[in-house]
């Protein structure tokens, strides 16, 4: 039999036997190479609003991709007015485990609200409002 390669498949295997190579096989990792994931302790829980927004003109000021923290928008950015830039939270019962970082914040009139950045105003609108218990993650 006579196999005949692509040059994107040569490349591709290439690309494979390289990365095997130059990788650590699990037989040469020791203990010491592992890195323990780090533990989110829980500061306090507290009920607050939680609806979303996205990159609007509308929804937000001038600089509609930049955050109050100067960083551009992406998955996993919320907005709040009553927590430090920086802080770390979970939404439990509408995201399970995933960890969001305020980096944005709200008109001045939000108090208790939490709004969680998505990439499109229609499932900002889909995702609507839940009054529910936000996890404030330790610093």
């Amino acid at each position: 039999m006579v196999f005949y390669l692509s040059k994107m498949s040569k490349l591709l295997l290439l690309i494979a036997v390289v990365s095997f190579v130059f990788n650590p096989s699990p037989s040469r990792v020791t203990n010491a190479d592992a890195v323990e994931p780090p533990i989110d302790k829980i500061a306090y829980v507290s009920e607050v609003w939680v609806t979303a927004y996205s990159s609007t003109p509308e929804e937000t000021d001038d600089t509609p991709f930049i955050t109050a923290s100067g960083k551009g928008v992406r998955d996993g950015i919320v907005a709040a007015n009553f927590l430090p830039i920086g802080t770390r939270v979970k939404i439990p019962a509408v995201f399970g485990d995933k960890i969001f970082t305020v980096e944005d914040r709200m008109h001045p009139r939000k108090k208790n609200v939490m709004d969680v950045w998505m990439p499109s105003k229609g499932e900002a609108l889909k995702f609507g409002a839940y009054y529910t218990e936000i996890a404030v993650l330790e610093q």
